[in-house]
């Protein structure tokens, strides 16, 4: 199952960043959990200095910016 992570504090920019993360999944037909993360302890630990936060299986993949469906597609389909 493919984990991917948001890392913000729940804003418009995040919950877009949510939004395109879980239509991605859909639009592969994969299964996956898209989860916010809110925690700042967590968002320092990962090394991100800017939110929104996009983290694929742990691999952080965009920050600071929403990324855009097609992108987290070609994202989600480098790790089929």
């Amino acid at each position: 199952m493919i984990k991917l992570e948001v890392f913000g504090i729940g804003c418009p920019k995040c919950q877009a960043t949510e939004k395109n993360a879980a239509e991605a999944l859909r639009q592969l037909g994969l299964e996956g959990e898209v989860k916010l993360v809110k925690d700042q302890l967590q968002i320092i630990k990962k090394g991100i200095i800017s939110t929104p936060a996009l983290a694929i299986n742990g691999d952080v993949k965009a920050m600071g910016r929403i990324p855009q469906v097609k992108e987290i597609v070609n994202w989600l389909s480098e790790k089929r």
